[in-house]
């Protein structure tokens, strides 16, 4: 009998599952003669046997306090392929689902892990366990499967509930029906599982297809697990296959349909479905497939029944959809658009929109409702809403729960009025828009475009904005009287130099250059994870937009120099905040204290003279070459002299760059109220 192939391990792996930091795995490595060696992998990233390195950690006292269930995820990535490891995942949750403890349904490579998860299951959880490895599976294929935030999901399943209208025939006690059609890893309709109990004090009857047969089988398993047999509705009927080519719940009427369909997806069949009954509002061109998904959901939905899709922000105004967007507002079944801020779901770098649908039921006029909410969440936070800052992604679903949710109870027979947008105090960032108004040439439904003009309440905004100039303004006063004070001399005696090449050769400083992570980042509780800033945050003028583990990676820690290898961005300063990776063509400098100050060193490095002296012009994009940016060489207490001059210097650019940003800000918001009409009689006498 053939042994089992070894499960191979990283060194960044191995530091999870010990708890420990990657450095300290590779000291052991060194350290310790009996450390297990390499099966595989490179010299830079080698891997280990997961049975070896197990039994090395347990000898040597260094097992850690990792949970159990760490230990299961390398043997289900040792499978291989992406089909294999979530099939065998299925499988586990199909095996908890049942309360049994045999392997069967798994063969081969997979049934030891798939027999261990169902046993660490039935003792952890067997919720826990299967979603621990489905998270696992997904941050693997990042780049393969699109999901939809947990939040933002739960977002859409509320905002779907309030937007509902009476229903012909409705029992109180009957299932809430609700229809995935692109349903993924089931995000969405976990998120109805949790909501329409809450919301409506009913059971959810859940609806799904998808055209890969894996994710199929992984939403399957884990709404079995999710719902509660006793209180839920009906078992979810989950099915793959393409609902727009070939739907296989196509006789399926549900009472809210929530949706991510596939985005900017050419081949979406639009020759076979050319004359296809679900186009009430118009034939979908070739290049709005996302105008599909929107007809399909409609079609889906019973009389009175609501949609939310999340769409790109390109459906709502290309001019190719623009015939299909008219019929879509004349009819009454798109009632808002919301823009959420980048970052609160891939691709995020954009500013994805919520379009909030509902099919009029009978008896419901057929013309247009009197007026169409938009809601500009972009701008009321403008900066990007990470998947982990938790704070302001709370206080964003706040936001928009309070504004449609508001209009959507007092919506009578379809109507958004705009007392629902003043009782929900966000005037600033929606606007409930008569729908006559949007009904011209382009049908163009940015929120950006209308909110701006509908509000006109930034007086608040620009009280504060007056305030924060006055602040710069003195601090600008301070600095640049400290600068005004610098006398500099004419002497121009040869001083020597050395490189950064040379310092790191002589100990007194460490260089390191930024890198992107080797592999995907998975969520893991014990170790916390770091933004990660890269030269494209840069040339966006962005923080950090990226979070990753402080696993094979350049951090750059307080007192840091950070330098920027690329002649466009090209900068150098101290870095004084929490520690921040940073990625490739940023470098991190960490100067030995006795030789160097940071603050000197960052100063002479970003000398536009020094940029010039290091560049390298070999390509059509010039870079630096850190190594040969030059610092005079000076006695550490002159240094320090220096240092404070660079400090003023820095402060004083900081605080210019500050008054530019709030300037500019101040001047769109001002330039609209006065473009506006909204100057007060009495209050401009002129120069």
């Amino acid at each position: 009998m053939t042994s089992p192939p070894a499960v191979p391990v990283t060194l960044a792996e191995i530091a999870r599952l010990a708890g420990v930091g990657r450095a300290a795995v590779s000291n052991w490595r060194r350290r310790h003669d009996t450390f297990p060696p390499r099966i595989g992998g490179t010299a830079t990233s080698p891997h280990f046997s997961l049975t070896d390195i197990e039994k090395w950690l347990r000898d040597n006292g260094k097992l850690g306090k990792t949970t159990s269930r760490e230990w299961l995820w390398p043997r289900f990535e040792a499978l291989g392929d992406r089909d294999e490891t979530g099939l065998a995942i299925a499988t586990v949750g199909r095996l908890l689902a049942r309360g049994e403890s045999d392997g069967g349904g798994s063969d081969g490579a997979g049934e030891g892990p798939v027999r261990a998860a169902a046993e660490l299951g039935r003792r952890e959880g067997s919720y826990d366990i299967l979603m621990f490895l489905l998270r696992r599976w997904l941050d693997t294929h990042v780049r393969q499967i699109s999901t939809t935030p947990e939040p933002l999901a739960d977002l859409m399943a509320d905002l779907a509930l309030w937007a509902r209208g009476p229903l012909v025939g409705e029992h109180p006690e009957d299932p809430i029906r609700v229809l995935d059609p692109a349903c993924g890893a089931g995000h969405l309709l976990a998120a109805a599982v949790k909501a329409v109990p809450t919301t409506l004090n009913r059971p959810a009857a859940l609806l799904g297809c998808d055209r890969d047969p894996v994710l199929t089988a992984l939403t399957d398993v884990r709404l079995a697990l999710l719902q509660d047999p006793e209180t839920s509705g009906p078992a979810p009927v989950i099915a793959p296959g393409d609902s727009l080519r070939a739907d296989p719940l196509i006789g399926a009427q549900a009472d809210v349909v929530l949706c991510n369909p596939p985005a900017n997806e050419r081949d979406w069949g639009y020759e076979d479905l050319a004359a296809d009954t679900r186009w009430v509002h118009g034939t979908p061109p070739r290049t709005e497939p996302e105008l599909a998904w929107v007809q399909h959901c409609l079609a889906r939905l019973r009389p009175g029944g609501s949609a939310v899709l999340l769409l790109p922000p390109t459906v709502v105004a290309r001019k190719a959809g623009r015939r299909i967007r008219r019929s879509l507002l004349r009819t009454g079944a798109l009632r808002a658009v919301v823009a959420l801020p980048p970052g609160s779901a891939a691709p995020h770098s954009l500013s994805l929109h919520l379009w909030v649908l509902r099919r009029p039921a009978p008896g419901e006029s057929p013309q247009a409702p009197g007026e169409f909410l938009f809601v500009d969440a972009a701008a009321r936070f403008p900066r990007s809403t990470s998947r982990d800052s938790g704070p302001e992604r709370d206080e964003l679903g706040a936001f928009i729960r309070s504004v449609v949710g508001t209009a959507g109870k007092r919506a009578v027979a379809g109507t958004l009025c705009e007392q629902a947008i003043e009782d929900s105090d966000a005037t600033a960032w929606a606007a409930a828009v008569p729908v006559i108004d949007l009904l011209d040439d382009d049908v163009d439904l940015t929120p950006g475009r209308h909110v701006t003009s509908a509000s006109g309440h930034v007086g608040p905004q620009l009280a504060d904005s007056w305030s924060e100039v006055g602040e710069l303004l003195e601090g600008l006063r301070t600095e640049s009287a400290c600068l005004a004070a610098l006398e500099l001399t004419r002497d121009t005696e040869d001083q020597p130099s050395a490189t950064v090449g040379e310092l790191a050769r002589a100990g007194a400083l460490t260089l390191r250059s930024g890198r992107l992570p080797a592999e995907a980042a998975v969520p893991d509780p014990g170790h916390a994870r770091v933004p990660l800033l890269t030269i494209s945050d840069l040339l966006l003028d962005e923080s950090p937009s990226g979070w990753v583990y402080p696993d094979d990676i350049v951090v750059v820690e307080p007192r840091d120099v950070v330098v920027v290898g690329v002649s466009r961005e090209f900068s150098a300063w101290v870095h004084e905040g929490p520690p921040m990776a940073v990625g490739p063509q940023i470098h991190a400098l960490r100067v030995d204290p006795d030789v160097l100050d940071p603050w000197f060193l960052a100063g002479s490095l970003k000398s536009p003279a020094n940029a010039r002296h290091a560049g390298t012009h070999a390509s059509s994009s010039s870079r630096i070459d850190v190594r040969r940016l030059q610092v005079r060489r000076i006695n550490l207490s002159e240094q320090r002299r220096y240092s404070d001059a660079f400090r003023h210097l820095t402060a004083f650019e900081g605080l210019a760059e500050h008054l530019r940003i709030v300037a500019k800000r101040m001047g769109r918001d001002l330039g609209d109220e006065l473009a506006a009409g909204r100057l007060a009689h009495g209050t401009w006498t002129g120069p």
